[in-house]
């Protein structure tokens, strides 16, 4: 019999795309290459109001978006962007800032000249970039502005918006062909030739090609993973991945997970965007913290401490290993911002929050830090686990705050004494 070959973990898969370099001031964000897959994010706020889109934006940046994207629709939207940079740098936010133009990005950043230097990187869409003649005279304004500013663009076709005459254009071929492809096929190749054409011209203009980024914006799952897949086959431009329109809550999550994830895990994709409509109250910043749980569930990046929590079934007695389970939660992603830089490492802290002795106790030694509260019918006692062995055992009324403290506890005695990164 044979010798049996070990299971080996799967790994974080190398991508082949070119790296480009995104810059404000001293921030420089590299995306492609080996740098790590980004998150990028989008206001929804009125970009003339200046404060209420700062703020926005802020957040978007706490939250983890390392690229924030803001529309660029009208000459008043573009006399306000160099304030909200201002505002930004106020605050000690220096997150790049993503200019969206549609119909008239060619006049915007030639007219507003300290509009164009604020952003950090501009987002064309070729099938709203103007009709017939002028169309490649628009598309060259918008690229020698970037040029002229130094930076990056992203040729960002979208399906909602694709160039009519293009797609028209591949009809016709298509109905000559003596088998003719489905209409679904069609369309693909539709958005892949418009971002690849629409590129290509960019860098005969005279664009570096690591500093053309492509997208190709769909809403389905499956057809995303379609064009993302022959993209990714021939070009080694940078790629931003993300479903248009992906939806609220549960769908959009679900969705834009399903998809991402399978990209990423074969090495298709360098910055994501999950592009949930927001419940009504519900923060912007949600699309950010499905983006990074994504990244962190896949193992390409690590952004804040894990909590392990089990589902509950009829073996627990109460809910209270979920409410202590999202009070953990809560309270390390709130800490985060100021953790990053007073405990380097702290982001990959895993803790387990579990409801009886069935798997309690072992996802608990599995964890950095754990507690194995008491299910049905077990002795009213919560064995606390720290770096694999039994510590102690809390009972009472306040199991929760002390263990919040024990929490506390740990990541001082572990990750304070490692050196600043501040």
């Amino acid at each position: 019999m044979s010798e049996p070959t070990p299971i080996l973990p799967t790994s974080v898969p190398a991508r082949r795309s070119l790296q480009a370099r995104v810059r404000w001031g001293e921030r420089l964000v590299t995306i492609g290459g080996d740098a790590p897959v980004r998150i990028q994010s989008m206001t929804n706020t009125d970009t003339v109001d200046v404060i209420e889109t700062a703020i926005q934006v802020k957040e978007l940046a706490v939250a983890g978006s390392e690229l924030v994207r803001i529309t660029v629709n009208t000459p008043e939207a573009a006399a306000a962007v160099p304030h909200i940079r201002e505002q930004l740098d106020r605050m000690g936010i220096d997150v790049p800032l993503v200019g969206d133009f549609h119909y008239n990005g060619h006049r915007l950043l030639n007219e507003f000249p300290a509009m164009a230097a604020a952003l950090s990187k501009y987002r064309i869409n070729p099938g709203n970039v103007g009709k017939g003649d002028k169309k490649d005279k628009q598309f060259a304004q918008m690229i020698e502005a970037a040029m002229r500013h130094d930076v990056p663009v992203r040729i960002g076709v979208n399906w909602g918006s694709l160039d009519q005459e293009l797609l028209a254009g591949l009809m016709d071929e298509n109905g000559r062909r003596a088998q003719p492809w489905g209409t679904q096929s069609v369309m693909y190749q539709a958005l892949i030739d418009s971002a690849l054409q629409s590129a290509a011209y960019a860098v005969e203009l005279g664009m570096a090609p690591e500093q053309v980024i492509i997208s190709c914006k769909v809403s389905g799952v499956q057809d995303l993973i379609a064009v993302y897949r022959e993209l990714n086959r021939r070009t080694n431009h940078p790629l931003h991945l993300g479903l248009t329109e992906a939806g609220m809550s549960t769908k959009g999550t679900v969705a834009s997970a399903t998809a991402l994830a399978i990209l990423l895990q074969e090495g298709i994709g360098d910055t994501i965007r999950v592009s949930l409509t927001p419940q009504p109250g519900e923060a912007r910043t949600q699309e950010v913290v499905v983006a990074s749980e994504i990244l962190q569930s896949l193992g390409f990046r690590t952004f804040n401490p894990s909590v392990t929590a089990c589902p509950g079934c009829g073996r627990t007695t109460s809910t209270t290993f979920q409410e202590l389970a999202k009070q953990i939660d809560d309270f390390l992603r709130a800490q985060m911002p100021v953790w990053r830089a007073k405990y380097p490492g702290v982001e990959a802290m895993k803790v387990a929050v579990m409801g009886c002795i069935v798997n309690g106790p072992g996802e608990s030694k599995h964890a950095d830090i754990g507690i194995s509260l008491p299910g049905t019918g077990e002795a009213p006692a919560a064995p606390v686990f720290i770096d694999g062995e039994k510590a102690l055992t809390l009972r009472g009324e306040g199991i929760a705050r002390e263990f919040q403290a024990l929490v506390e506890n740990y990541i001082e005695k572990r990750f304070g004494s490692a050196p600043s990164t501040a």
